[in-house]
């Protein structure tokens, strides 16, 4: 693939602004509860209206996470879930599905995989774009060794992080670098459910907007199908993680888990659409 080349991600939001739709992007974390469920719970996902899944690679120290997904993450990394584990867990989606997938990761695990060897074989698998979350454009060296070189070269997109306390001129080098869409941190803090969504997102999308031409969705805090709407309202779509996460949690044991789940995530895709 080239640099123009267009991928997974690229396709589905331009399928969805023809049907003037937002995107429903959803998380859960590769191996949680067990790398043998995880194909069963995209697919459950997508069957439910989710156009991208995010897949949370497990790490020890996940701090840009609230306690929802830390306890994800490590009961994945208790079930085993390394990250050539998670490459096989993408293979595997692939045997029934072309969604989208963001891999959403912190810059240790890669450095330690090896920078390059990481996006080949995760581009191999049949990810289509990665997030890394602690990975600011200072760090982002654009030469041969650098993650951004890596992802810039067509094969993946780079998701990029914009906090809610960034300064314009601190947006517009961020957006720079990013591909595929650009991710907007709703609130300041660590993922999680919250009872409200922050008032100021759409004065901070129309300020992203004048930066970048990239689709922007909104994450961090949307847990109901009435908060989804609202930010899907003003953004191109919304993350929803936490309370899919809290869900895999408390069902994670039934052996109905895909079903339950996709039930509960119909109303989050239907809200997103609408």
């Amino acid at each position: 693939m080239n640099a123009v080349s267009e991928n997974r991600i690229d396709r589905k939001f331009r399928e969805l602004k023809a049907r003037g739709q937002k995107a429903f992007v959803a998380y859960i974390t590769a191996g949680d509860p067990t790398p043998e469920q995880t194909p069963d719970l995209v697919w459950a996902l997508e069957r439910a209206g989710a156009d991208i899944v995010e897949l949370g690679v497990p790490f020890s120290d996940p701090l840009a996470d609230g306690v929802v997904n830390q306890l994800s993450a490590q009961r994945a990394l208790e079930a085993g879930t390394t990250t050539p584990r998670v490459f096989e867990i993408l293979q595997a989606v692939r045997k029934q599905s072309q969604i989208p997938i963001v891999l959403y990761t912190y810059f240790n695990l890669i450095y330690a995989f090896g920078i390059e060897r990481f996006c080949l074989q995760a581009y191999q698998a049949g990810a289509d774009g990665v997030l890394v979350l602690d990975l600011p454009p200072e760090e982002s060296q654009e030469d041969a060794n650098g993650v951004g070189a890596r992802l810039g070269d067509g094969s993946l997109r780079r998701i990029c992080l914009v906090a809610p306390t960034s300064p314009a001129e601190r947006i517009a080098k961020i957006v720079q670098k990013a591909t595929g869409f650009v991710y907007y941190v709703s609130r300041e803090g660590v993922t999680g459910m919250q009872e409200h969504v922050a008032t100021s997102i759409g004065s901070r999308i129309d300020l992203l907007r004048k930066h970048t031409a990239l689709p922007i969705c909104v994450g961090f805090g949307i847990s109901t199908p009435e908060q989804a709407r609202t930010v899907a309202h003003q953004a191109d779509g919304a993350v929803v993680g936490s309370v899919l996460v809290n869900r895999i949690a408390e069902w994670g044991s039934e052996k109905d888990l895909p079903q339950k789940l996709e039930a509960f995530a119909r109303p989050l895709a239907q809200a997103i659409h609408s």
